[in-house]
């Protein structure tokens, strides 16, 4: 925990907790609470059963990897640097990093670094997402699974930028870890 967060209390007050709905994915709840204002409110939430992996490959030449597919819930075709779920408690996110970026792109990488964590849309889930850089790579063959169709997009690091500027790349981890790229980077 950091400063800011120890400095902190609370302001909320949870009464109570109902389970609304649950998968192999995700769990939904519906808390009775008192408001920071002391008035009684709802709040629900949505927690993930994965911690969200982001993987940005990174060349010598300065490419990087971009994988698409189309997204349900979206109802849009999305471009995102490659990502998967690394089961909470079951195994290491660095673990999980590296089976995403082969099975997504075929690349392994012999260096690793974490760029940043981050939560996705703390207003309603408790999802936090890693973001990692992998250098060094070497390139393979993919494993999809069953459920993705995936096209992978080798392209420079400053043309995958543009596309988050320019709105072409929304997807939040892929915003944040480019960016934090970028920063790192210097460009």
């Amino acid at each position: 925990m950091n400063k800011e967060q120890t400095k902190k209390r609370n302001p909320w007050t949870r009464l109570s907790s109902t389970p609304v709905y649950d998968n192999p994915w995700i769990a939904v709840r519906e808390d009775k609470v008192l408001k920071p204002n002391g008035e009684p409110g709802i709040y629900g939430v949505v927690s993930f059963k994965n911690k969200a992996i982001g993987i940005i490959p990174l060349s010598p030449e300065g490419d990087t990897w971009l994988v698409g597919q189309y997204r349900y819930t979206l109802d849009e075709y999305s471009w995102e640097i490659p990502m998967g779920g690394s089961p909470i408690g079951e195994e290491d996110i660095l673990t999980t990093a590296k089976r995403e970026l082969q099975e997504e792109t075929g690349l392994t990488a012999s260096q690793w670094e974490l760029l940043g964590r981050l939560h996705t849309s703390n207003s309603v889930t408790d999802e936090e997402g890693f973001v990692f850089l992998a250098s060094q790579l070497q390139q393979g063959d993919t494993r999809f699974e069953d459920t993705e169709v995936l096209k992978i997009k080798r392209l420079p690091l400053t043309e995958a930028l543009d596309w988050v500027m320019s709105g072409r790349i929304t997807d939040a981890i892929s915003v944040a870890g480019l960016l934090m790229l970028a920063r790192k980077l210097g460009i």
